[in-house]
Formats: C-alpha cells, structure tokens, sequence
C-alpha cells in the first residue's frame, strides 16, 4: 500500500490528473449551481409576473361589480378564484387598511396595520406612494414550511368612480384600496428539484467521463511517451542508443524527443572526444621522453610509463629506491619521502654510476596524490635524464670561456644595452679602445652620453626606431669627435630583454670620402662654368646698359625722368640679386656638408640643380621636362648631397644625349625628371634621349674610375659618388635602357622619413 502511494506522490500523471480533477469539480460544480441559481431567479421572476396577471384579472373580473356596488358579487368572485389549489388567499383592502372582501370571512372587516407587508410597501414613507413597480409589490415568505409569494396591485381611483351617483369617491384620491395575491409556490419548484437532479447527474457523468478520457489521454500522449523518453535517456546514460527516432515529433514531447536526441548526440560524441582524450592521454602517459611512475606511501612502484620500464627494467612491486639506484634502502634525501611528509612537491637532481662506468644524471619532480579527503595516498614521480645536458655544460663552460675571448677581440666596438633605458650592460675590448675608457669603466653608464648633449634626445628615438644608423657622430672620453655605422639587433642577455649594437668606426673612411667627393664637386663646377658665366653676363649686360645711360646723362647735363632712374634702378637691384642668388648657389654647392641626416624634400633638390644646370643645357639644346609630384613626402638626407646626385645625373643625361646627337642616332634632346611617393618610400627617374648604356655593361657602371666615355673625358667617379651617396641615405639607383627609344632610366628609391626602420 504504501509503495503504491508512494508512487502515486511522485508520479506527474498522478499529480496532474489531481489537479484536473479538483479544477473539473469545481467548474462544473461552479457551473451547476450557477445553472440552478439562475433557473430559480428566472421562475421566481416568471411566477411574479404570473401573479400580477392573475391580480389584474381579478380586479378587472370585479370591476363592474364593484362599480355597481355589489358585494355579493365580489365575495363570489373572490371565493371562487381562491378554491384554486395554487392561490392561498385573496383579499381586498380598502385605502384605511380594512379588509373588505377575503376567501376567509372572519379576516373581513378587520383592520390591519400599516406596517404589515401589505401595507408598508406604499406606506413606508409619507405620504404613501401611489405607484410602485412590480419588484416592490411582491414579497416571498414561508409559512409552516411552504413557501409562498405575495403580491398586491392597487386599486386606483378613475372617473367612474370618483362621478358615480352610486358611492362617489373624493376625486383627489388616487388610490381606493388594494388586491393581495398569495400563491404557494412550493408546486412550481418542484419541477426545479427534479432538474437539479438531472443537472447534477450530468454534471458527475461528465466529471466522470472528462475523468476517464484524460486518464487514457495521459497514459497515451504523456504518461507512455515520457516513460519512454525516460527509458531511453537511461540508455543514454549507459551509452547506449536511445531509439527515439520513431517517435512523432510534433509537439511539446517532440521538442523534447528533438533536444534529447540532440542530447544523445552531443553526448554521443563527447564521449567519443573524451574516448579520443583518454586514450591521448593514455599514450602521452606511455611515449613520453621521461620516466614516469607512481609510487604509494611504502614507496613501492604501482604504475610506470613504457620509458622507465626500458631504462630501468624494475621488478613488479619493486621499491623506487631499488628501481632508480639499485639500493637496499632509501635515499638520504628522498623528495618522495618529503612528499608524503609535507604534502607538497619536491625537486632533486639525482646521479648514479652505470655498470659500465658511465654517470647518468636526472632531474626529479614529485608532484602527491590526494584523495577525497585531501590525504596523500600516492605521489608521482617523473624523471628526466639530463646527463646530455650535464655533458653540454661542461663544454659549455669551455666554449663560453672561448667565445668571451673572440668578444673581447673583435676588431669592431659591440655593446650590450639595456631595451629600456640604454644602460651599458656590457662591451668589448674594442669599445673601450675606441671610445678612450679604461677596462669596465663603461659598464652601467649610459649609452646615451657618448652622444653630442645637442643630438642626444634624437639618439633616444632612432636607437628605437632603427636597425641601422649611418655616419653617427659621437664623443670619445677626451672630447674628440668620431663617426660610426651602428647596426642594431635585439637579442636576449642573460635572460634579459637586451640590444647588441655593433659600431664601426667609419672617421676616416669618412674624411677619405669627403675629400673625394669634393674634388667631385669643384669637377662639376668646373664643367658648369660656360654655363654660369652666360647666367653671369646677363644681369651684368643689364647693369652695364644701365650704368652706361646714367653717366652719358651725367656728362651731358641732361636731367633724368625720375620714372626712368627708378625703372633703372630696380632692374639693377633685380640684377644683382640674381647674380647674388647664382654666387651663393655656387658657394653652397661646392663648399664641405655636415654629416647629420635632417628631413629633405626631393622636389626642391631637383628643382634647384636644374636652375643651376639650366643655362649650360639650354645652350646646347637641350630642354629639360619636370613631371613633380605636390606634397612629395619628405626623406632623411643631406641636401647639399643630394644636390650632387642629381647633378651628376644631369651631366652624365647630357653628355649621353650629345654623344647620341653627334652619332645621328636621335633629333630628340630632352632630359625627363619627375617624383612619385609609395607607402614607404620616396621615388626619383631621371630619364634621358642618349645612347643608353652598352649592354653587360649595366652592373659595372657604379664601380669606381669606371666609365664608358672617351679617353680624357670623364673619370669614372661621378656614378660612384652617386651611389655612395644614395646608399648613405638609406635608398637604392637602379638603372635600365627605355624599351620605346634610345636613352637610359635611373630610378632612385628612398625611404620615407616616417617610415624609415
């Protein structure tokens, strides 16, 4: 019995047939006494009106004899109507409250009070009301245990009567008297009992059918189907197939059939990805290159990977001790037996001798095992042979002691700064040599200082920004002046973020090259002077003409218009500074330029070597065509250098087209320059209508005292400096004979002062 209810309590059919059994109970319940409530309502209601029916019946039935006065009359008709076996009496009250007419004689001639129902339904208030509806005439009692209904319909006055000669009435009353009705009514309910049987009879045989159908629809629709979906998660849970696929899948259930099935098939292949894990974990317990075991509280081997049985081969229950170092008893200083100590893991570096004479060594970590209630119940240990390690440290204590001796004598300065505040961690011998220090004087100083004060903050952000940094200036210990080439790596130092800098002292290279490219200079502007002193001759003709008219005026007396000495002397002012502007062009160009890189734009570089260069080109007809681009970005050089590039490039462009001219092979003289800018770079083309260069002569052209003119007439350098220059600065020359024509194309790429690494 008790398993029985048990199950009941926790079975949601149960539960839910309980709830829809007490929710039918009461709505049908609800539903059946509204039914009977209403009916009753509604044949009172029918039953009240019936009586008015019959009260105006009767007055209407007694109106003549009440007109004729007569009372016999009126005492039959009351009489007779009263032997119906539904009306219990009819009586007729005159307007002072007597009874005048009844079914009862005793009751006539009496005089009732007002208060009595039939009477305080007008005379409740003063006066006494004159018209009441139908709800106030009629009243329900019971009277030895009948119920009964009472009404009364007033008898109002009309000119008959109030103009009869007969019993005239006083014409300002409005009501005579009053007919009382009473029924019994008990004969018209009863046909209501007998419905209110039916009705509840219905009502259970519907509660009781509306019972029966939900306990088969929750079998079918809920009960079977959850019991099943129950089965078949069981199964799951077993990792077995759920076979849910038949089932209809339509509603709510089949929701839930959908998200189990989904269920089953997550399930389904976390299992399979945990089967994958395992048998992972399981192989990557067995191939890894270390030895694993596990060793319970007596320090014998429980568990071991296929690594430890091929090295050591132990015994089956073997102790660790006799496993690992072939003793009898524990080791002095067992991480195992500290482990199970203090619950924590332990490290050691551990060695033995072989048979054959060889030292093994291995690194221990011995990690415990709890269980659930925290205590150590085993550990585990892991080996790692470290006996190659062991060897490569001793020879690399040998090659350390070598490599810091190559260090010391390398025959360029190596320092090793800080990434964060370019601390001098470490340098060599050279450094120190090269910068005037004594041995470790250098060390933990900054790098920094070894900058010009004016330069330093620049030196801060180019250590940072570059990999490479050409003709720096820096300070020795005495305060002289030297020039190097840095090249910069990061690297790792002793376990610290670190920047090998590499400088190569490039003083007198530089001063080799200075020299050089100065005798370049004064050849180009030795080249240039038929030029500069056609530019020359002109603002002096100017000046000359001028002055020539002034001082004729002079010695003639003649006054001068002040307009013409004014127009003179403007255009002799405009004239001198031209010349002017030509000298210093010259005095800039040819005098010895700073090594420091500031940012150039390359459009004004070439527009002033063409103003230089104009007059000597155009003397020999050649036009020169600019193809500029605006807002060129800007790139790390030196002006006054680069100038000289493209100068070179102008004389060489020229010397091409004349040699093209003299040979017939081109009518065109036209020299193109023109500037692009890509993301990273700055981009210049010279091009020009000559001979372009020879073939397989292209990758000489740069070299040294190498040219491809005629015996006296060039000396090899200009390209060299070119290219030197251009490398300086961080670009690349490239140069190619044009496809569409005679002439050769010098492509210079520079890289952008805001992108430049």
């Amino acid at each position: 019995m008790y398993f029985w209810l048990s199950r009941l309590r926790n079975s949601l059919a149960a539960k839910v047939l309980l709830l829809i059994a007490v929710v039918l109970i009461l709505c049908l319940g609800l539903h059946s006494w509204g039914t009977m409530h209403f009916l009753k309502k509604h044949t009172a209601s029918k039953l009240s009106l019936e009586a008015d029916r019959l009260s105006k019946t009767i007055l209407l039935s007694a109106r003549y004899a009440m007109m004729a006065n007569s009372r016999n009359e009126i005492d039959q008709i009351v009489s007779d109507i009263a032997k119906h076996p539904d009306i219990t009496s009819v009586r007729i009250y005159d307007k002072q409250g007597v009874i005048r007419f009844s079914n009862r004689a005793d009751e006539v001639g009496t005089q009732v009070s007002m208060d009595t129902p039939a009477c305080s339904a007008c005379h409740v208030v003063e006066p006494p009301r004159t018209a009441l509806t139908l709800k106030q005439r009629t009243r329900t009692f019971t009277v030895d245990g009948v119920e009964q209904l009472g009404t009364i319909t007033p008898i109002m006055n009309e000119p008959s009567c109030s103009s009869a000669p007969c019993h005239a009435h006083n014409s300002g009353h409005t009501v005579l008297g009053e007919l009382e009705l009473i029924l019994q009514t008990d004969k018209a309910f009863v046909g209501l009992d007998e419905i209110q049987n039916k009705l509840l009879s219905l009502t259970g045989l519907i509660y009781i059918l509306s019972v029966s159908l939900l306990v088969f629809g929750l079998r079918r629709y809920i009960t079977a189907p959850i019991r099943r979906i129950i089965k078949s998660t069981k199964r799951i849970s077993k990792g077995e197939p759920s076979r849910l696929e038949a089932m209809p899948r339509t509603d709510e259930l089949g929701q839930l059939v959908e998200s189990v099935l989904a269920m089953e098939k997550s399930v389904a292949g976390k299992q399979a990805e945990l089967d994958k894990k395992r048998r992972e974990y399981q192989e990557l317990f067995e191939q890894v290159p270390c030895s694993i075991t596990v060793q319970d509280a007596d320090m014998r081997i429980i568990k071991y990977n296929k690594e430890f049985a091929e090295r050591f081969n132990p015994k089956p229950g073997a102790f660790c001790y006799e496993a690992y170092k072939g003793r009898t008893e524990k080791c002095v200083n067992c991480p195992l037996d500290k482990t199970f100590q203090s619950g924590r893991p332990h490290c050691s570096e551990e060695s033995r001798i072989n048979p054959d004479g060889t030292k093994v060594h291995w690194l221990v970590h011995v990690a415990p095992v709890f269980d659930e209630n925290g205590k150590v119940v085993a550990a585990m240990e892991m080996a790692l042979d470290i006996s190659a390690r062991k060897r490569v440290e001793e020879r690399l204590l040998t090659s350390e002691a070598k490599y810091h001796a190559i260090f010391n004598h390398i025959p360029n300065a190596v320092f090793v700064l800080d990434v964060e505040d370019n601390t001098i961690i470490d340098c060599n011998d050279m450094a120190e040599r090269s910068y005037g220090y004594d041995a470790g004087e250098m060390h933990n100083t900054s790098f920094i200082q070894l900058f010009p004060k004016e330069e330093q903050d620049k030196a801060r952000s180019y250590i940072k920004a570059f990999t490479a940094l050409n003709r720096v200036r820096q300070k020795r210990k005495d305060g002289s002046t030297l020039y190097v080439d840095f090249r910069l790596s990061p690297a790792i130092y002793n376990e610290r973020n670190v920047l090998l800098v590499t400088a190569t002292d490039v003083t007198d290279r530089l001063e080799t090259e200075q020299k050089l490219i100065q005798a370049g200079k004064m050849a180009t502007l030795g080249e240039m002077a038929t030029g500069v002193a056609h530019e020359l001759n002109q603002p002096l003709t100017v000046i000359k003409a001028a002055s020539g008219f002034i001082m004729r005026k002079v010695k003639r007396s003649e006054p001068i218009d002040p307009d013409i000495l004014k127009t003179m002397a403007e255009e002799i002012d405009s004239h001198v500074d031209r010349a002017s502007q030509i000298i210093d062009h010259m005095r800039a160009f040819g005098r010895q330029s700073d090594h420091a890189l500031e940012r150039v734009n390359v459009n004004d570089v070439i527009q002033r070597s063409v103003d230089m260069f104009i007059s000597q080109l155009t003397l020999r007809g050649i036009s020169v065509e600019m193809n500029l681009k605006e807002n060129l970005p800007a790139m790390l050089g030196v002006a006054n250098r680069l100038e000289q590039v493209f100068i070179n490039l102008l004389l060489n462009a020229r010397d091409s087209i004349e040699e093209a001219a003299a040979d017939g092979s081109t009518e065109e003289k036209v020299i193109t320059l023109r500037t692009y800018s890509t993301p990273r770079a700055v981009v210049a083309v010279v091009d020009d209508t000559g001979t372009g260069v020879p073939a397989g002569l292209i990758d000489k052209i740069f070299e040294p005292f190498f040219t491809t003119k005629k015996v006296g007439k060039g000396t090899g350098l200009g390209l060299s400096i070119t290219y030197g220059l251009i490398k300086d600065f961080g670009g690349t020359i490239r140069v190619k004979n044009k496809k569409e024509g005679n002439g050769a194309q010098f492509t210079l790429t520079f890289p952008r002062s805001s992108s430049r690494r």
